[in-house]
């Protein structure tokens, strides 16, 4: 359950930061900024806090190249979609939803990546620490 709250989380952080509908901070600001610039400021912060905690873990748990890799397997899913014919790339909307979705699911794996090696090898990641 905590690695699908992860996941989901990373899914609604970058919903909200864009998404094909016109609910969300992108538009958003980009229509009111002039008058509600100190909350458009407010929820810009707000959001790159989530972003700074997401990508920092990431980066330390599988890396870049491990960010490569699980977007490399999404996309290689959508990939075997399309060819079955499962899956249409015609809808722009749908297109920016699935961009979403893979990058939630590298976010996702980055952040759980710790407690799904636990789980799998019995290993407890430890940070550095210097003495």
């Amino acid at each position: 359950m905590g690695v699908f709250l992860r996941w989901l989380f990373a899914f609604v952080l970058l919903a909200l930061t864009y998404n094909p509908t016109e609910l969300n901070y992108v538009h958003w600001t980009y229509g009111h900024y002039q008058t509600h610039l100190s909350i458009a400021v407010f929820s810009g912060l707000l959001l790159a806090i989530g972003y700074i905690i997401y990508i920092r873990a990431t980066l330390r748990s599988i890396g870049p190249f491990g960010m490569a890799l699980v977007l490399s397997v999404v996309a290689s899913l959508l990939w075997v979609l399309f060819d079955l014919g499962l899956l249409h790339l015609d809808n722009n909307t749908a297109n920016v939803w699935l961009g979403i979705l893979a990058l939630s699911i590298v976010l996702g794996v980055g952040l759980s990546w710790s407690h799904v090696r636990r789980a799998l090898a019995g290993q407890a990641d430890v940070d550095d620490v210097d003495e």
